[in-house]
């Protein structure tokens, strides 16, 4: 058997930020309770691992003690989010991917004007950046959304999630440059997003079948196994070495790729499996 990794994968930086400003959280404030305000990027086993140091993870603000460290993951919050721990005269460790920050602050400098943003509703990336950008902050999540719009003759700015579709940030484009006549748009989809995909479509062509690792909940990870399943016969998305499907044991080539927010050692894990039952 032949392993075969894409030339980019695994953590992009944002995620590795994060990573590292809660694991130093965790040894400066070792008499402290730090939690994470919802899970710090989505990967279970970092999560695991994090959890198992002392980091504890809360859904919402009502469950932090006052005083207590918060990590704001890598998504980010609303404002609202800082206002209410600052009253709770909590300690915040702002661990935002600065490609987010900078979206965030395209919204709050627009909130005068419109804005079309194109995302994930559910993504806690889109609720953050929604709450800087205020009633004006029209929400679209694909062309279909874009059609639908009405016309306006107000200055409309359009940009999106950062692991938003390239293509499809394009189509929405060209439709709503026909609808309004000023349109300011920002690409602001992660670079790391398209460069993954880029090299998995690559990855495919010389490949028998491709294992995506990553978590189930990731939104670029579920991407990359799309474009897996579309340009490779074989193809799985597991979070783990364990979840490796028999028949990939089988396969002459496999290719090996990774979501943002999948750690080295994970990739390790599922290389050396694979070796090793090659080997028998």
């Amino acid at each position: 058997m032949e392993i075969i990794k894409a030339d980019i994968l695994g953590y992009c930086f944002g995620v590795r930020r994060a990573v590292e400003k809660a694991e130093q959280a965790l040894a400066d404030y070792k008499n402290c309770s730090v939690y994470s305000l919802g899970p710090l990027i989505h990967n279970k086993t970092t999560l695991d691992r994090l959890t198992e140091n002392g980091m504890k993870i809360a859904e919402d603000i009502s469950s932090i003690p006052d005083s207590s460290v918060v990590i704001i993951r890598a998504h980010g919050v609303p404002p609202q989010v800082f206002s209410l721990l600052n009253e709770k005269k909590c300690v915040i460790v702002d661990a935002t991917c600065p490609r987010v920050k900078a979206s965030q602050k395209i919204a709050e400098k627009n909130r005068e004007n419109l804005i079309v943003f194109t995302g994930d509703a559910e993504h806690g990336e889109v609720k953050g950046i929604a709450g800087f950008g205020g009633e004006n902050f029209h929400l679209i999540q694909n062309q279909f959304d874009a059609e639908k719009l009405p016309a306006w003759n107000q200055k409309t700015v359009l940009f999106s999630q950062t692991t938003y579709s390239e293509k499809e940030f394009e189509k929405i484009r060209l439709i709503l440059e026909k609808k309004f006549n000023n349109l300011e748009v920002l690409n602001t989809i992660c670079p790391a997003t398209k460069e993954r995909q880029d090299s998995l479509i690559s990855l495919c062509l010389k490949v028998d079948g491709v294992i995506v690792i990553g978590g189930k909940q990731s939104a670029n990870t579920i991407r990359l196994f799309q474009t897996a399943e579309k340009n490779c016969k074989n193809a799985v998305h597991i979070e783990k070495a364990s979840d490796i499907p028999e028949c990939f044991f089988q396969l002459e080539r496999i290719g090996i790729t990774a979501g943002a927010s999948t750690p080295d050692e994970i990739i390790d894990e599922v290389c050396e499996v694979l070796n090793v039952r090659s080997a028998c």
